[in-house]
């Protein structure tokens, strides 16, 4: 089983195929989109995605504006904003507006892979807490 089933989400192309084969290697499931609305239409038509990879500086719809809408339409996939142009003050947003971490490109393989399970594993332990809540309330109406 693999460690994690990601997204990568990223416009350029050549990045995206060489960091797809890196973390396929490592054990990672890896989905790939090259814009914000095609990562927003892959995760409403596949729900096993755990974690997204989101380059922040992309045409269209950028990573914030990326970021915003899964966080609202998919909640509980956590998402690691990946950049090579960070700004403090994005950092800060993508923080605020739920994202699980903010790395620079390019990042240490092993850090990434590290940041990765952290936040599959919270995603995982949100999914549980929340079946564990259904049990509780159908548990309940049954006593």
């Amino acid at each position: 089983m693999a460690i994690a089933t990601i997204m990568l989400v990223d416009d350029e192309v050549p990045f995206v195929e060489a960091m797809t084969k890196r973390l396929t290697r490592r054990d990672l499931e890896v989905s790939t989109a090259f814009s914000g609305k095609d990562a927003l239409e892959k995760l409403l038509a596949d729900s096993k995605t755990e974690v997204v990879i989101l380059d922040v500086k992309m045409p269209g719809m950028d990573g914030i504006e990326t970021l915003q809408a899964i966080k609202r339409k998919v909640p509980l996939v956590e998402v690691i904003m990946l950049t090579g142009h960070a700004t403090v003050e994005s950092a800060i947003e993508g923080m605020k507006l739920g994202a699980f971490d903010y790395l620079m490109k390019p990042c240490d393989m092993d850090h990434l892979i590290a940041k990765v399970t952290e936040a599959s594993a919270r995603k995982r332990q949100h999914e549980e807490k929340i079946i564990n809540a259904r049990i509780k309330e159908i548990t309940a109406r049954r006593a």
